[in-house]
């Protein structure tokens, strides 16, 4: 059995992960008695956390909306994490041009010991950071509120505005948000059309909880659906391409979110891979720097070929003025 402050903190943690536990729930969680999850949570109430009960067969314990929580004590270590995230995101790199990141970030300096803010300054001075991609971000308002129907699995109306600025408003059951490095995307089942969506986040108008709770059971992978849903349709232009590498080895080089793969045997595998046009996308096949055989369609392999042609014969003439020279 685990020691009293650290089951305290799961049981707080279970609390946060949904709208209501039994205390039955709770006790096969926490490997305790329904007593002992009795005596938790009037410690909890005792340290200031509004639990609330919830009467009935079907009841239990919940957070109530809008109750005080007591103060959030990080040590050093955490507490530079959490300005390290909020650092990058202020950058741009998860929610582009909204301000709450730096607000955020700004509030933290002011209270940070001494010791903490010479490291944060230690890294401002030292580091730097490439031009980064310029692209729609999803605001930190439309983010909380899928992260939230999300969390408690109700079923919400959303907005959503289409690539070509149609919008449209869907009955949705809520299930993930997934970030690719790039956009993030919501991960939802279209109640209408009885099948699983992505959403591109930053697309998305308005979300309302209907307050109606779902059941989830048949949810997908979502991280594998936005990679498939991505490598599938999110190009004009595909091509299947054979590499001699192990289906493990081939998700190293060409990450899932780029491509869907295949495994050709133990020693090779099948990649499908999308791009603008042929040539773009047989110069990210040079880029690999691997061997490969590019199965479909012939478009991509004859601009491959005029690639290396290009290359072969600019190389040899410079070989050939340099003998010439010397």
């Amino acid at each position: 059995m685990i020691a009293t402050s650290a089951r305290l903190l799961r049981l707080v943690s279970l609390l946060s992960s949904r709208p209501t536990w039994s205390n039955a729930e709770l006790a096969r969680q926490l490997d305790v008695t329904e007593r002992t999850v009795r005596r938790d949570i009037d410690r909890l109430r005792e340290l200031g956390y509004g639990v609330e009960s919830v009467p009935g067969p079907g009841g239990g314990y919940r957070f109530g909306a809008g109750n005080r929580m007591p103060p959030l004590n990080l040590d050093d270590d955490e507490v530079f994490a959490v300005a390290m995230a909020l650092r990058e995101a202020a950058q741009g790199a998860a929610l582009g041009a909204d301000p709450a990141a730096l607000s955020a970030l700004l509030k933290l300096r002011q209270i940070l010991p001494t010791r903490m803010a010479r490291r944060l300054e230690s890294l401002d001075a030292t580091v730097e950071h490439t031009p980064r991609c310029e692209s729609p971000r999803a605001s930190a308002d439309v983010l909380l509120l899928l992260a939230s129907v999300c969390r408690t699995s109700e079923r919400a109306t959303l907005t959503y505005r289409d690539m070509h600025g149609t919008s449209t408003v869907r009955c949705v059951d809520p299930h993930r948000l997934v970030h690719t490095g790039v956009h993030w995307y919501f991960v939802a089942r279209d109640v209408e059309r009885a099948a699983w969506r992505t959403f591109r986040a930053d697309r998305v108008v308005d979300v309302e909880s209907t307050g109606e709770v779902v059941d989830l059971s048949d949810a997908p992978d979502a991280a594998q659906l936005v990679s498939d849903t991505i490598t599938r349709t999110g190009y004009p232009f595909f091509a299947r391409v054979r590499l001699p590498l192990s289906f493990d080895d081939s998700r190293r080089l060409v990450a899932p979110i780029v491509a869907t793969h295949e495994p050709d045997g133990p020693d090779h595998t099948i990649i499908t891979i999308g791009g603008s046009d042929p040539d773009q996308l047989a110069g990210y096949l040079l880029s690999l720097r691997t061997p490969l055989e590019v199965l479909s369609p012939d478009t991509v392999r004859e601009a491959l070929l005029t690639r290396l042609n290009t290359l072969h014969r600019k190389n040899t003439a410079a070989r050939q003025d340099f003998v010439e020279l010397h």
